[in-house]
């Protein structure tokens, strides 16, 4: 018989799996449909889905609080902006010219992208340990974008630099969200953040719409839509939210590590595109630092 710890160890895990999974399922549709649906289409449907689906936990913190929009509307539309706009319609773009297995190692680089800033910002200060990690997982990024090749944009597409730019939103918000809609639920800070995103990317899509109807309306579209409303939408937040409430924080690490894993295997099944040996090193260099550098962040936090 499974002793009850060891079996919410096993389910824990098996849930971060599924949320890594639900995560990475946004960059394997990103290459999956690129050039044959709208990219800010697919943002602008994505993010009015989740902010439909969490209106009700939408409408319970403004009941609460309800001078909450009044005295935060600045920061929810900037965190939106980076959060749901940036990490939007440029990494559904992106997909075009670059892989999943590169969008999701570049996006596993914004905690230490975070840890940078808070450095900078006199937030936080930086160990040794987490300079070497960081070079480390910078070493493994330069390898990544540039494909190992010596030469300065050699090697480098344009995906790969709107992955970065994406990453780089995507630590901003990282930043941000907790300091805004203080005192309201996980759930319904997303759903205000994803309404501000689904405004920002609606004038691009409605020129999407306008220039290529066929492409943005059409069958195919549509379960785009639905798919990335629900799944790496809904579900990927509403299930984070959950495991983070019953887990703690565990819950980041872990789902940072599953994430670049779980994207070179579904890249493999979905799209055929194996990881390389520039992928293994540079993935591995990145991963490798990015745990010394968090690993080293959580010891000195400790009195």
């Amino acid at each position: 018989m499974i002793e009850p710890n060891r079996a919410r160890e096993v389910l824990g895990l098996l849930g971060f799996l599924l949320v890594a999974t639900a995560q990475v399922s946004n960059m394997i549709l990103a290459r999956g449909v690129a050039g044959s649906v709208p990219p800010f289409s697919i943002a602008f449907f994505r993010w009015s889905i989740v902010a439909l689906g969490l209106l009700p936990a939408v409408v319970m913190a403004l009941r609460e609080k309800p001078g909450l929009l009044p005295g935060q509307t600045l920061g929810i539309v900037t965190a939106g902006f980076l959060g749901m706009f940036i990490c939007g319609g440029p990494v559904y773009v992106a997909g075009v010219t670059t892989s999943a297995i590169n969008l999701a190692l570049i996006m596993a680089l914004a905690p230490l992208a975070v840890l940078l800033f808070s450095f900078i910002s006199g937030q936080e200060s930086i160990h040794r340990s987490q300079i070497i990690g960081m070079l480390l997982s910078l070493a493994g990024a330069a390898l990544i974008i540039t494909k190992g090749q010596a030469a300065v944009g050699a090697g480098v597409v344009t995906g790969d630099l709107l992955a970065l730019m994406a990453m780089l939103g995507w630590a901003g918000y990282t930043l941000l969200q907790n300091r805004v809609g203080s005192g309201v639920s996980f759930l319904a800070r997303i759903g205000l953040f994803a309404a501000a995103g689904a405004l920002f990317s609606l004038p691009f899509a409605i020129h999407e719409m306008w220039s290529a109807p066929a492409a943005a309306f059409s069958g195919r579209a549509a379960l785009v839509y639905l798919f990335a409303g629900l799944v790496p939408g809904l579900f990927a937040y509403s299930a984070y939210a959950y495991l983070g409430a019953r887990f703690g924080a565990v819950s980041t690490s872990l789902s940072l590590y599953l994430g670049p894993i779980v994207s070179a295997v579904l890249s493999i099944l979905f799209l055929g595109e194996a990881p390389t040996m520039i992928h293994l090193i540079g993935g591995a260099l990145s991963l490798g630092g990015m745990w010394l550098s968090l690993q080293a962040k959580q010891g000195g936090s400790s009195p």
